[in-house]
């Protein structure tokens, strides 16, 4: 009877987010259902939940999320962004597809201030693919080499997505910065070496680029590159070093992108706007977590967990069929929901599983976010693809453009996500170090 219920709320949570209620609410319905199924009584039901709301509400590590939010979109509204783009298309200006390349190791430096995945999309897609198209570009190569860079955010610190994870699994929120370093670090030069012998092998994609000079670009702002340069030592430096908690680390790190975009010269109300912007990008990332609390409370009494491993373990898929069915079930999902909503389904689900098999909970967490972002590309459905058809510039591009340029990189995505799996010392040795 408890698994029946639990199954009827969780059938009724993904019933309501495939109809497009959004997800947090359908996490509060559907586990509202479920605890009075379970217990029978309204008051009881409203009581857990009210007491499971202010506990999530006052969790002192949920603070970096907004702390990091607002960092990475000062940064953003600041022009630091544009520094680095022209900074890299000037230092690989002897490289071909040197504005894609630029593209690729502006979003890696990007990712290491902020947070957000989707500012960097968005962000780079403003910056990067107008000087593409002008280079003559193919429009699906362009796309692709934006919308795939930006994942990059979701692997080097600091990440709100590991943020995220290191909540739900009760894990170190440095920890899981340093692991996601070398990943992060080899996914962004497995990038740029595919923009580059593309770029070779078919020089019609970038057709005009040898005629524009890179020094036809914006000459880069040195306080916006010393600037950024600065927030990542400190930040992640201090966080690593342990001279202050996850934190106080972002903390810090706003209080250094305050100052980085009062130097660039960005106004009082420019200030107040971006602040503004990162409340609507963390706000419903909150309430999902709120919502998720209450679903794993859910699953926790119901004994979910402990049926779910049970079933895999009945299947006898030992632990590499085990992550691949997870893999699987990942890939599908990211057509229908976001990578946030996805992990807070399925990682109350999945984590005790992965435990009691013995994966190694750092590598367990690099691959899921690589997967559950290689989910979010995955066409015909993936949302990944949509965000970026909306943020480019270019009324002509076409969804399916887009996910033709996409293709590759979610191939490469996999790819460091069976590296990581197979060669865990990818993602545990900077964690060792520290």
């Amino acid at each position: 009877m408890i698994e029946q219920t639990a199954v009827i709320a969780l059938g009724l949570i993904f019933v309501l987010a495939l109809a497009g209620v959004h997800i947090a609410l359908a996490f509060l319905i559907g586990s509202t259902v479920g605890l009075y199924l379970l217990f029978q009584d309204w008051w009881m039901t409203l009581g857990l939940l009210q007491q499971t709301a202010f506990d999530g509400i006052r969790d002192y590590n949920l603070m970096v999320i907004p702390l990091f939010a607002v960092m990475g979109l000062l940064i953003a509204r600041s022009g630091a962004a544009t520094d680095l783009f022209s900074a890299a298309n000037r230092t690989f200006s002897r490289v071909p597809a040197r504005l894609a390349v630029a593209t690729v190791a502006g979003n890696a430096f990007f990712a290491a201030v902020t947070g957000v995945g989707v500012a960097a999309a968005a962000t780079f897609s403003h910056i990067a693919y107008p000087s593409m198209q002008a280079a003559g570009y193919r429009r699906s190569f362009a796309a692709g080499c934006i919308a795939g860079s930006s994942v990059l955010g979701l692997l080097i610190p600091p990440s709100v997505f590991m943020i995220v994870w290191a909540i739900l699994t009760e894990q170190s929120i440095g920890r899981l910065f340093a692991a996601g370093v070398l990943p992060g670090i080899a996914l962004a030069v497995l990038f740029a070496l595919y923009c580059v012998v593309r770029a070779i092998r078919n020089p019609q994609i970038v057709q005009a680029e040898t005629a524009i000079a890179p020094d036809s670009a914006p000459r880069p702002d040195p306080v916006g590159i010393f600037g950024i340069l600065a927030i990542i030592v400190v930040t992640l430096g201090g966080i690593w070093g342990g001279f202050f908690t996850p934190t106080e680390g972002s903390a810090v790190g706003l209080a250094g992108a305050l100052l980085l975009s009062l130097a660039k010269g960005m106004s009082r109300g420019a200030i107040v706007e971006a602040t503004r912007e990162a409340g609507m990008v963390v706000t419903p990332i909150m309430l999902l977590l709120l919502g998720a609390a209450m679903y794993s409370k859910l699953l926790a009494l119901a004994g979910i967990p402990q049926v779910v491993g049970m079933l895999f373990e009945t299947m006898e898929l030992g632990p590499t069929g085990t992550v691949l069915v997870m893999a699987a079930i990942w890939l599908v999902l990211g057509c229908f929901v976001d990578s946030i909503s996805i992990m807070l389904l399925t990682v109350p689900l999945f984590w005790p599983i992965a435990q009691a098999m013995g994966i190694d909970a750092v590598v367990f967490a690099i691959v899921g976010i690589l997967v559950i972002e290689a989910g979010v590309l995955t066409p015909p459905f993936g949302i990944g693809a949509f965000v970026v058809l909306a943020a480019i510039p270019d009324r002509e591009l076409r969804l399916s453009e887009v996910f033709r340029g996409l293709a590759p990189y979610w191939i490469m995505i996999l790819g460091i996500a069976v590296a990581v799996y197979v060669f865990p010392p990818l993602a545990t040795l900077v964690p060792s170090l520290l």
